[in-house]
């Protein structure tokens, strides 16, 4: 079985990312990392391909500091890498990610597309589904479970009351969710072996991809609004005061 993992790396993953005056996320200052959301991901790659046998590719695109991300998953044991980096895909939106991650992705054959419900970053959350549109594949969203079943895949997707069971015939996409799996933490060992394993760097016109004009852009970013104090209602008009003010706020 050959799994392809998508794995972002993203600015400062445990704070706030800093943006440019361009109102663009500064990529290269320093502080990235491979997205810890897509952590579960490979681990469910790696599980899948131990058992079954075959390969994990980790799949990235960004500045030249996203090979980080790619060692990372590299070090946890995937056994190649492809990074697309290129400056005109500096501002990419989320279908100018998935036109170029499809053209990376086809250039090799799989059985299963691996990512992250939605990055730290940009939390959209529409990039994978549009992915698995552009491959032709069906895709699962939002995965606690994913399992082989002949030919396809049984998958356990997470829902508000519970999850539904869904099949998907090969090649498929899926989103895998934080939990569904515990992500091993790279050994030395693996650390030292990653130096060694295949990582290919491509651009976007060494993919063929023209189109790179993004759809969507950041026209403002404002500061939120300080959160104002609570009105704090006692004595005998207690009753009466809660009662408009549940009125004011539609609630009754």
């Amino acid at each position: 079985m050959n799994v392809t993992v998508l794995a972002k790396f993203v600015p400062n993953p445990t704070g706030t990312p800093a943006l440019g005056p361009d109102n663009l996320l500064i990529r290269d200052a320093g502080d990235g990392a491979l997205d810890p959301g897509d952590e579960f991901g490979l681990e469910l790659a790696l599980q899948l391909v131990e058992a079954q046998g075959g390969e994990v590719t980790v799949v990235s695109m960004g500045p030249d500091e996203a090979l980080t991300g790619v060692q990372r998953g590299l070090a946890m044991g995937a056994h190649r890498g492809l990074l697309v980096t290129d400056p005109a895909l500096k501002g990419a939106d989320a279908l100018v990610t998935a036109r170029v991650l499809a053209a990376a992705i086809a250039r090799s054959t799989y059985d299963l597309v691996i990512a992250g419900v939605e990055s730290t970053d940009g939390y959209t959350g529409t990039m994978p589904a549009t992915l698995a549109e552009l491959l032709g594949v069906a895709s699962v969203t939002a995965v606690r479970k994913l399992e082989p079943d002949g030919e396809g895949f049984r998958a356990e997707r997470q829902t508000e009351s519970g999850y539904d069971v869904l099949t998907a015939p090969k090649p498929a996409l899926v989103t895998v969710t934080a939990g569904a799996t515990d992500p091993r933490y790279p050994s030395l060992k693996g650390i030292m072996a990653a130096k060694s394993k295949p990582v290919e760097t491509v651009t976007a016109a060494g993919l063929g991809v023209a189109d790179l004009a993004a759809t969507q852009t950041v026209a403002a970013v404002t500061e939120a609004p300080a959160k104002a104090g609570g009105e704090i209602v006692s004595g005998d008009e207690a009753v009466t005061r809660i009662a408009d003010l549940l009125t004011e706020a539609k609630v009754i």
